[in-house]
């Protein structure tokens, strides 16, 4: 059994728009009630992807979730007289952001040696709580073998449980045995922590984790307060390296410490305040990336194209590759129509260590698919929504049928 890194990204929904749903995220807030364009967003999606997957790394996809959701609208009683913003709710294509779709560990981190999956319950925001019956049958479908993979339920839903992205992993390679990060929240200002302690401490024991190979970290309040509404937002992992803002958590000096007492290898890259300040870190989503393992053993990052375009950001990232640092690469790409709604590279992606033997091929990336999916996506997907259309019979036969036909092209009829 080969196990490698398996990026599985959120394909762009048809019904992507700005309706500024999400409190504490201030880049959906900044552009609530402006113009999406639902095409644009699934190509520029689609191209990181392809990206990704031509610099030798295995990629997944998801599908987009039945957008707007009846059930939800069922639950709420909605009617002609309901808050829009609820109706909007149920439209949210922010299941893209596959980031929060689960909490993974690979199989060797687990007592029975397979990767275990936890659906996220995301409660603290209503148009993101309705998501996890749908993906749970979705990643239920892509990662069916139970004799390498074991998905779970979400945790108690009085435990808020934001999936992957208040979670990293250390390792020496992706395929040994590896340190589990479970970052959380106690406060964050006017916004609220969403990732509760005890629902880290409710998936660690579920997916059967070495107690002495796991570690609870607090992010530091004033992250949250200024955006970092998850950790992902300052903090990224990847094999031996972390990379991380000097303000992530509670207590850095603490988190460094017991970091390298149980993994004594790890390199920690701290980019401090004095160079990029938290908000600017922030604005540009300089710590929402991807950092990867290529195959050629060189670790590369993969920012967002804002990031790169910030002298400040640029700068500091110039000096760490001119130095001898663990990251000698770094990749922009071109996200833009998700970092207006709050979400870089990092929230598009979640990582599943995992032989791609044992994954449904249905949702593994191909040059082949990459056409499929473009195809579909420019000739289905609306070019753009205005959010004060959303409820409107038209749009939800246009976002329907264009789900419908890329399940067809891709033969999953299994998510219909």
């Amino acid at each position: 059994m080969t196990l490698v890194e398996i990026n599985f990204d959120g394909l762009v929904g048809p019904s992507h728009n700005y309706a500024g749903l999400s409190l504490g995220n201030l880049a959906a807030t900044a552009h609530a009630g402006e113009i999406s364009y639902p095409r644009a967003a699934a190509l520029q999606g689609l191209a990181k992807m392809q990206g990704n997957m031509e610099l030798g790394l295995p990629q997944g996809f998801f599908l987009p979730l039945p957008r707007p959701n009846h059930r939800f609208l069922t639950q709420i009683a909605a009617d002609g007289n309901t808050d829009h913003g609820l109706i909007a709710a149920a439209w949210s294509a922010s299941s893209m952001w596959t980031a929060n779709a689960a909490t993974v560990s690979p199989g060797p981190d687990t007592r029975d040696g397979r990767c275990h999956l936890t659906t996220a319950n995301l409660v603290t925001m209503p148009h993101r709580y309705q998501e996890w019956p749908d993906t749970a049958r979705q990643l239920r479908l892509a990662f069916a073998d139970e004799a390498h993979f074991a998905v779970h339920d979400p945790v108690p839903a009085c435990f808020g449980d934001e999936g992957a992205a208040n979670h990293m992993r250390m390792c020496r390679t992706h395929g040994d045995a590896g340190l589990e990060i479970f970052v959380y929240g106690r406060r964050g200002g006017p916004f609220p922590a969403r990732q509760h302690e005890q629902a880290s401490r409710i998936v660690a024991r579920a997916h059967g984790l070495n107690p002495d190979a796991v570690l609870f970290v607090e992010q530091n309040p004033d992250a949250i307060t200024a955006g970092a509404f998850h950790n992902d937002v300052v903090a990224v992992a990847n094999e031996r390296v972390l990379f991380t803002h000097e303000l992530a958590f509670a207590d850095p000096e603490g988190t460094y410490a017991a970091i390298r007492e149980k993994m004594p290898e790890a390199e920690i890259v701290i980019v401090p305040a004095s160079a990029v300040s938290l908000q600017e870190a922030i604005r540009t989503y300089l710590f929402n990336a991807q950092l990867l393992t290529l195959p050629t053993g060189e670790i590369a990052l993969v920012i967002p194209m804002e990031a790169h375009e910030s002298p400040t950001v640029r700068g500091w990232l110039d000096n760490m590759l001119a130095g001898n640092g663990p990251i000698r690469r770094v990749i922009p790409v071109d996200v833009k129509q998700s970092m207006a709604n709050g979400g870089g590279p990092a929230c598009l992606r979640l990582r599943v260590v995992a032989d791609p033997q044992a994954v449904d091929p249905r949702f593994l990336l191909t040059p082949a698919k990459v056409q499929t999916i473009a195809s579909v996506v420019e000739e289905w997907w609306p070019a753009q929504i205005d959010p004060a259309t959303l409820g409107s019979t038209t749009l939800e036969h246009e976002v329907a049928t264009a789900r419908l036909r890329l399940i067809e092209a891709l033969d999953l009829a299994d998510l219909a």
